[in-house]
């Protein structure tokens, strides 16, 4: 029998401005199907890419209407049948929903809920999924970083930034960090890495490469690379790779700076991950939180009617600090 329960949720009819995520009260609560598992919602994570769907202006666009958000942590509300992990009463966090995580309930198929330990919170679960699966994507699927390497988190203040800083030192490597703000500096250095420098001002770039005694960072993961992509390849040891996370816009490179050095460039989407890959990354960042070091940092939290405000300041802010969260 179909669920008559209603709930909370951010709607979008149309692609376009941060106003066309419409907070409705009247939607039905979905039923779990073959291999589903409906989650109480406490807190959902905002990722910068959400923005780039909800404006239309990313390579997959979802059919209209839809709720936004992958990264929910809350309890397991009801499971379809064929879910062998779960049952109701669990404490989980999401990689991805079926029904959109803006929301009280929400859908997931059961390979994307992982159970979440007791030691983080609801709002920190909702800062694990697409922050901690791509910093580990680019650092070591990617970048196949290796203790006793530096790498440098260009613009590591935010959720990546502070993931990567976090996965980078438990794993051994030497790591540089930068932000926009002196809070996000502090924040930086207590995440994980080793330096952090203002990449606000002028000289940074200087600052960087006499923290490497010359020698250049092996891995670079970049948060805006339509800003700073020039400068990386500068910044490189021999052989050293740059990891593209995020970007705004075009950028102009001279190829040759990749040929002195030969360097890589490259993309990192978490949507492309093997089943494997997302097998070993989870087993990874659960250890994490066993051990105590994978801890997300939260940011800003707004309530789910404040969703357009999220959306204006995740890309408006001087300077990132933490994971933004909607909590319900």
């Amino acid at each position: 029998m179909a669920s008559l329960k209603v709930m909370k949720a951010i709607r979008v009819s149309e692609f376009g401005a941060p106003s066309v995520l419409k907070f409705c009260s009247d939607i039905p609560v979905p039923a779990p199907g073959h291999k589903q598992v409906l989650i109480h919602v406490h807190a959902c994570g905002v990722n910068p890419v959400e923005t780039y769907i909800r404006a239309g202006a990313y390579a997959r666009k979802p059919s209209l209407p839809y709720t936004p958000g992958s990264d929910v942590a809350g309890v397991v509300e009801a499971v379809g049948d064929g879910v062998r992990f779960l049952k109701a009463g669990d404490r989980v966090f999401t990689t991805s929903t079926e029904t959109g995580g803006y929301a009280e309930y929400s859908l997931a198929s059961e390979e994307s809920v992982h159970k979440l330990p007791d030691s983080l919170n609801y709002k920190q679960g909702a800062a694990v999924g697409i922050p901690y699966f791509t910093a580990y994507r680019a650092l070591f699927h990617k970048a196949h970083a290796k203790a006793g390497e530096t790498v440098l988190v260009h613009g590591a203040s935010g959720g990546v930034g502070v993931a990567a800083c976090q996965l980078a030192r438990a794993f051994g490597l030497k790591v540089l960090g930068t932000a926009g703000t002196p809070e996000g500096m502090k924040l930086v250095l207590s995440n994980g890495a080793h330096v952090a420098f203002n990449h606000r001002e002028k000289n940074y770039m200087d600052q960087i490469l006499d923290a490497t005694e010359g020698h250049g960072v092996n891995v670079i993961v970049e948060m805006l690379s339509n800003v700073n992509l020039s400068n990386d390849l500068k910044l490189l040891a021999f052989g050293g790779r740059v990891t593209i996370v995020g970007c705004r816009g075009s950028v102009e490179i001279n190829p040759r700076d990749t040929m002195a050095k030969e360097s890589s460039i490259m993309g990192v989407a978490v949507f492309y991950a093997t089943k494997e890959e997302k097998e070993e990354t989870a087993a990874a960042l659960f250890a994490g939180m066993e051990a105590g070091w994978l801890r997300p940092v939260i940011g800003p939290e707004y309530s789910l009617d404040k969703a357009a405000q999220a959306h204006e300041d995740i890309i408006n802010s001087p300077g990132a600090s933490g994971k933004m969260i909607l909590v319900m």
